[in-house]
This record gives C-alpha cells, structure tokens and sequence, in this order.
C-alpha cells in the first residue's frame, strides 16, 4: 500500500469524511429537529399596559414611563411611583405599552399648566387640583375620566390643533423607546395603544397591536374615540393604515365584561343587525379576545352557564354595572359580555350569516397603569398607583354609583398572554396572535398545550415529543378541524405543565359549545385529566370532588403536596354530532392558592372583611379550535 505524505493524508482523510457526512445528510438528518418548524416554547407577555402617558394613570399619581416600565419587564429592579421598590420574580418574553389614545400625553401638560390647554378654565381647574393634595388629585382625576366617559371634555383636549402636536411627539418618542428596547430574540417591545371607546359608560375598549417597527408607526397618529366610538370606524383605520404604510396591525378587545352586553351584541354599533360584511370585518380584525385582567375575568358567568361550578372567577365587585357604574347591569346583558357565550354565538352567526364574527383567541393580560407588570398575587402592585401596596388599599373605595361600591379587593392580580410563537420578535409574535396560537392565564405561567385531529390515541399523552405528535396528527389551538371520517368523532390531545414556581394542577377540561339539535347554542363541560387520581374519583353523575386546599391563610402560604405537577389526556367527543358546529377549548385549574388580599393582611397584620376572598385557584384558557360541517 503506498503511502501518503502526512499533508496529503490529511486533505484525503478530510476528503473522505465530508463524502460520508455528505452521504448521511442525504439520508437523513441526524438531529430529528433539523428543519422544525412548529413553536416549541410559549412566550410569556403583557400587551396591555398603561404608563404616565396615559391621563388616568398620571392624574392618579403614575410617574414612571414606557422605558421604566420595558426595563421593569425585561427584569430589571425600578422604584414605583410611590416609591417602594420592584422587580419580576421572572422576566417577561414581551410588552407592549397600550396607552390610551385619547389625551395622549395630555395629562402631564395639564400638571405643567401648558398655556395652550389652560386657556380653557375647567381645565385650568384640573391643572391647580393635580398639584393640591391626596383628595384635590383624586377628585381631579374623577372628573376627568367621567368628561371621557360622557363625552364633555373641554375642546383644547379633543381639538387637533391644539393637542395634535402634543400629542404627536409623545407618540413618536414612545415608537422610539419601544425600538430602542427590542432586542430580537432575547426581549420584545411591541409598539401599541388604546382606542378607549365607552359610550354611556360602556366598555368598548380595544388595544391596537402593531408588527412595526417606528418607521411605519410615525407614520401615523394614533385613531381615537374623539374621532369615533364605532369600532367599525376603527376597522376602517387599520385598513387605512396598512395601505398605507405596508404594515400590520390588528385590535384586541378587553373587558366585555363591563360592556353591559355591547362588547359581543348580535347588532351593530347603531344597533342593525350584524351581516355578513360585518362579520367578516370583526373576524378579520380581531383575532384574539383579553378575557382575563385587573378589572375582572370574562371566560364565563354562573348566569350563562349553571352547571359550571369555576364559572365567575374574579367577578366579584364588576358584575353589577358598566365601567363607569353609570348604568347597572341587568340579566339579559351578560350574553354579550363573556367569551364562552360570544363563542357560542358566532356558532349561530356562521349558520346564519356563513361567516362567524366571534372566531376569537384568548389571551390574558393586565391593564395595569402603574408602569409595572407585577401581578404575582404575592407582589401584586395594583391597578394604579393609589391601589400600590399600603394598608388599607383592599378596603379603598374605588367607585360608588347608584347605591353599588367598588373596593380596592375587587381588583383582580391577573394576568398574561402565552404566544406559541417561533422565536421572540415582533413578527413572530404577531403572527401567533394572528393565527390564535395563544392562551390567557389569570397570572400563572403554566404550559398548556391543545391539538385536535382525528387520529390521536392514548399513547400519544405521554409521547416524549408531544407538540411534535400534535402538529403531526392535527391542529393547534386557533386552528379548524378537519372534517372526519364518516362514523368518526375528533380526537383532541391536551398537555399542562405547572409553573415552574408555582402550583401543582388540579384538573384539566375540555369546555364545548355547539349548536343542538332545536338549532340553539349549548354548552358541555368534560373533566379530562385531574390530579391525584388515585384517591379522587368521579361520582355517579360524573361530578369530579374537589381537590382540597393547604392554604394557611394565617401565614399566607402553601404547600405542594396535593394536586400533579403535569397533566396529558387524549379524549374523544362521546356526543360529536358531525351535522352541527361546535368549538372546543382546554381550561385548566391549579390548586387553591392565597390570593394577593390573604398576602397583604398577613404582610401588614391587618384583619380584612369577611367578603374578601383568601384563596383563589389560577387558571388557564386556550384558545379554541372549531368544527364547521
């Protein structure tokens, strides 16, 4: 055999090596996640936040701005408007700050006593109450938010003229901000605002969401309820602007639940019914619903659904009137307030119409207006800034109207988006959301995933590779099911994992809605998988027994020794009908926990009223996945 000069044997060495990885690549890749292109992680985020920007949050004392509330979610230690300290337990992936667009930035100018605006002596009122004391800002604060609500504020603040530039340069400077805190794979700062529409005091609230960056942003001024109250009309701007400018936008209703029935109405915004164009518009728009925040949860009511023993989370203290209290709510006004039954509604729509305008995901986030997305329920730091931590803050009254009190404890600590999106940019982030590849939580950050196919088998729950499987065999959460085989019914794969530092996981459900047979929209509730299972079993009507609790509401603490840390379940609709509609969405439910009230009494020794809930059990919903015949 002849032998090579060390040079040469080398570069043939090499030579034949490549040949053999070369061959080996063809074949197939060695690593199975060459080429994957489904999410494997879900973001956790905030995309409704309020900073000093907002008048509401400045005239109550909020001092800190959109770089003090991106480096507070990114993790970083920030001293609050009442000048306590804070930090994340845990950074966040995302936010986007949601300032209201009406007055943008206006708030700050009336304190300074800019003399374009105090030419108008109401607001030259405000301007002297925001610099008295705790009371002269309060009551200053109030009758600003209610001239919104009424639509009596006095005209150098709606006038474009003399707010427009104001308000133009707050904008640009915070698209600015928003670039110079987005780090592409490591933190993403989304570029929003809220159009905050409330006529009578009903919530019609949205957060406009950019994919953007400044470039496109600047290009516009933010479209407000001072230009119209009609979310059609804010459709129309979103259109506008993407014509435009070449971007993407999309809009997120929140806080149906204090819409008095207007959020998810069947008729238009002057009362028509809805119609297929309108449907469409809706759809399109709005991909994804915020169910769950500060101010209440909207997933489901005991009125709408009675048999649903975890119906009403967190609506203590909101169900009794519209966001103002300026009209209390009545009975019939419900179905047009919470997701579950919007859900069950555009069932209805889409037979009717062929177009369903309620085809929504579900998110969750938190509508704080102190700067600072804290809602851990052991380091929640409030709605605004008289809500931060202090004594006597879940006592506080809040809001009183027509005989009905709104206290300080009434504010929920809640809650969060989770994005199954494929890495943490803009782009990528916005497309889950558009795609409804997303699920809220009430502050937890639990992972929950949710497939639905035809074709998943009992096995398939504890597959090492789970989401592969999942998007193998069918669809993810926000997406359709495919129609079955003939004398088949879907299969739907659903996996929770706990948070990390949080608690273990009571049950997981699988809720239904679907169009029976006498042609109205119905409800079912399926327990799928539950913790300890092997003490807790379903009784004769299939009622599943609580879980227990090991909150020490004297110490305000817990334990993990109830409950699992993961559930899987595959499960097949028993009652699938392929002739009717239906959607399906997982819920899935810690076990109890002490809630931020329990924390504080503990924190400052205080005894608080009876009333005041001392454990809650946090939650998750996904999206839902559809079945249209």
């Amino acid at each position: 055999m002849q032998a090579f000069p060390l040079p040469i044997g080398r570069a043939l060495a090499v030579l034949l090596l490549g040949m053999s990885i070369g061959n080996a690549a063809a074949a197939e890749p060695y690593s199975p996640y060459a080429g994957q292109q489904h999410p494997t992680r879900a973001f956790w985020g905030d995309t409704h936040h309020h900073t000093a920007n907002s008048g509401d949050a400045f005239t109550v004392g909020a001092r800190l701005g959109p770089a003090d509330a991106y480096r507070f979610a990114r993790g970083d230690e920030i001293v609050s408007s009442s000048g306590q300290p804070a930090r994340l337990s845990r950074p966040l992936d995302f936010l986007a700050v949601s300032d209201h667009a009406e007055g943008l930035g206006l708030g700050r100018e009336i304190f300074a006593g800019n003399p374009a605006l105090i030419v108008d002596p109401t607001i030259k009122r405000w301007s002297q109450m925001l610099r008295g004391d705790r009371a002269k800002r309060q009551a200053a604060a109030r009758e600003i938010i209610q001239a919104q609500a009424s639509g009596t504020l006095p005209k150098p603040i709606t006038d474009p003229q003399t707010a427009g530039p104001i308000m133009r340069s707050v904008w640009q400077a915070n698209n600015a901000t928003a670039d110079r805190f987005n780090e592409p794979g490591r933190f993403t700062a989304l570029i929003g605002y809220e159009w905050t529409s409330v006529p009578g005091g009903n919530n019609l609230h949205r957060v406009v969401l950019f994919r953007d960056g400044a470039d496109k942003a600047d290009q516009i001024l933010p479209f407000s309820s001072h230009h119209s109250e009609d979310p059609a009309q804010l459709w129309d701007f979103l259109a506008r602007y993407e014509a435009k400018t070449g971007g993407r936008v999309l809009a997120i209703p929140h806080n149906a639940n204090l819409s008095n029935g207007r959020m998810f109405a069947l008729v238009d915004f002057e009362g028509s019914p809805i119609d297929r164009q309108h449907a469409e518009r809706r759809a399109h728009w709005e991909p994804v619903v915020e169910v769950t925040q500060i101010k209440g949860d909207g997933e489901a009511h005991p009125f709408l659904s009675p048999e649903d023993e975890f119906a009403g989370f967190g609506d203590a203290g909101w169900e009794d009137g519209n966001l103002t209290l300026e009209a209390l709510k009545e009975p019939q006004m419900y179905a047009g307030e919470y997701a579950r039954e919007a859900l069950k509604r555009g069932l209805a729509l889409q037979v009717a119409l062929g177009r369903n305008p309620f085809k929504f995901g579900m998110i969750g986030s938190t509508d704080t207006h102190t700067g600072l997305s804290a809602v851990e329920e052991a380091s929640f730091f409030g709605k605004n800034t008289l809500y931060e931590p202090r004594v006597g803050r879940a006592m506080h009254v809040s809001k009183e109207m027509g005989g009905v009190r709104r206290y300080g404890w009434h504010y929920n600590s809640a809650g969060f988006a989770g994005v199954w999106a494929l890495e943490n940019t803009r782009e990528s982030l916005f497309d889950a959301l558009r795609r409804r590849e997303v699920y809220a939580t009430t502050g937890t950050r639990m992972t929950v995933r949710f497939f639905g196919g035809a074709d998943f088998v009992a096995e398939d729950a504890s597959a090492p590779d789970l989401a592969a499987v999942g998007y193998a065999k069918g669809v993810p959460m926000g997406g359709d099911l495919p129609i079955p085989a003939k004398g088949s019914a879907p299969t739907f794969l659903v996996s929770a994992l706990r948070d990390p530092v949080g608690a273990n996981l009571d049950r997981v459900q699988i809720v239904k809605g679907f169009i029976g047979e006498d042609g109205r929209a119905r409800e079912r509730i399926y327990d799928v998988a539950w913790g300890d299972a092997e003490r807790r079993r379903p009784d004769a009507g299939g009622k599943l027994p609580p879980v227990g609790s090991t909150v020490d509401v004297e110490r305000a603490t817990w334990r993990n020794t109830i409950g699992d840390p993961a559930l899987a379940a595959v499960w097949r609709d028993p009652d699938f009908d392929p002739d009717r509609p239906a959607f399906y969405y997982a819920r899935v439910l810690e076990i109890p926990t002490p809630r931020w009230t329990t924390y504080d009494a503990v924190r400052y020794g205080i005894e608080l009223s009876p009333d005041v809930p001392t454990a809650i059990q946090e939650r998750a919903y996904t999206s839902p996945i559809w079945y249209t015949p």
